[in-house]
């Protein structure tokens, strides 16, 4: 019994022969848990990929970052992540309203090396967890349902070339990003928008 495949996926395995090897994959490489080894890959990287769908299933992808280790392992069966400023719109953080389903994608682009994570996600406050993640709005905790690695070979090397200014650091006031200054955004920004007070 897979915990992983559903009859879609299985009419697909069997079309292309390759039930056998999915049935391996997730035997031997799925956990149900971050282990030693997930949780030193997961919490020294700067950037994951989100996954998420509202009620009526349509998805959502979004870029999460931050400097290395703004992804914590809490414990085997719980991540954590802060939601930092961003646009306001919410897509994927007001999905997990509705649906909390969630699908973490961590890449190094580098090595290359890729994990995927699958679980369930809440919205908590951002002193539930211990340091508090610096310039959070809300911290996201996700109860892992599945962590496996995927094939890394058609990941392109890339290396870093800067980190971004604007992620919250201790002691630094990160700059306001320019498009909140513009004619369309300055007047519809959140009363409490650092942008404002630097006006």
């Amino acid at each position: 019994m897979s915990r992983l495949f559903r009859a879609s996926h299985r009419a697909l395995q069997r079309r292309f022969d390759t039930e056998r090897l999915a049935d391996r994959i997730e035997e031997r490489l799925c956990k149900d848990h971050i282990d030693a080894e997930n949780k030193a890959f997961i919490e020294r990287l700067d950037m994951f990929f989100l996954a998420t769908a509202g009620a009526d299933g349509r998805p959502n992808c979004s870029y999460k970052g931050g400097d290395p280790g703004f992804v914590r392992v809490l414990d085997p069966l719980t991540l954590a992540f802060p939601c930092y400023d961003g646009n306001g719109m919410f897509l994927s953080m007001g999905n997990l309203g509705e649906n909390p389903a969630v699908g973490l994608l961590f890449i190094d682009l580098e090595s290359p090396k890729r994990l995927r994570v699958n679980g369930d996600a809440r919205i908590e406050s951002v002193d539930s967890v211990r340091p508090p993640f610096v310039g959070a709005q809300f911290v996201v905790k996700v109860a892992v349902r599945e962590a496996f690695p995927n094939c890394p070979r058609y990941i392109h090397k890339k290396g870093a070339v800067e980190r971004s200014e604007f992620v919250p650091r201790p002691g630094i006031e990160p700059p306001v990003p320019k498009w909140k200054r513009m004619e369309w955004a300055r007047d519809v920004l959140a009363k409490d928008d650092p942008a404002r007070e630097r006006e």
